[in-house]
């Protein structure tokens, strides 16, 4: 029974376990999304999601704080530049999970954990441009470049069928002499 087991051991020691969390946050931070197994994402998720909440307040004490755990100055000063200003207006959930099939050798579940707020795709929604306020006569400048392409085409049409008509005038006269040869041949 796992009564009052909160942690993943992932199958590893204690001391093992804390520098691939680290390392994953660290890779997480770069990066902004990694693909790992559903385990190491869900305890990733619940080792680095405090460490972003200590971002948003950019004090010397919240900085040793977060370097106590990842050990890497370039990583903190990406955390503490460019993510803590993307999620200064979120409450929580910095993270997402999302699942994968399984890995090919050995059948793990496989996931994808990323920051929310560097997702490109989902955040594509959120930024909606904010239509203008027109007036009812700005379209009638739409209207007079849509005209001139249809005038040169009616242009077209109409010497088309007149060049068909002078076509038609000269065939009945081939035609007539035609029907007329075919009368003198009764």
């Amino acid at each position: 029974m796992r009564h009052g087991k909160k942690v993943n051991h992932l199958g590893r020691t204690d001391s093992h376990r804390k520098a691939m969390l680290a390392n994953m946050a660290s890779s997480l931070i770069v990066h902004k999304r990694i693909t790992t197994t559903l385990a190491k994402a869900k305890a990733l998720r619940t080792y680095v999601e405090p460490l972003l909440t200590k971002s948003k307040n950019d004090t010397t004490h919240s900085r040793r704080v977060v370097f106590a755990k990842l050990q890497n100055k370039e990583v903190i000063t990406t955390l503490f530049r460019e993510v803590a200003e993307k999620i200064a207006n979120r409450p929580g959930g910095y993270t997402r999970i999302i699942k994968l099939g399984n890995r090919l050798g050995d059948n793990a579940s496989m996931a994808i954990i990323e920051l929310v707020d560097f997702n490109t795709v989902y955040g594509a929604e959120a930024k909606v441009e904010k239509k203008t306020t027109r007036r009812r006569g700005g379209s009638k400048t739409k209207k007079a470049t849509e005209a001139a392409p249809a005038a040169e085409e009616a242009v077209v049409v109409e010497e088309t069928p007149a060049a068909e008509v002078k076509a038609e005038e000269a065939k009945p006269e081939v035609a007539d002499s035609n029907e007329n040869s075919a009368e003198e041949a009764k």
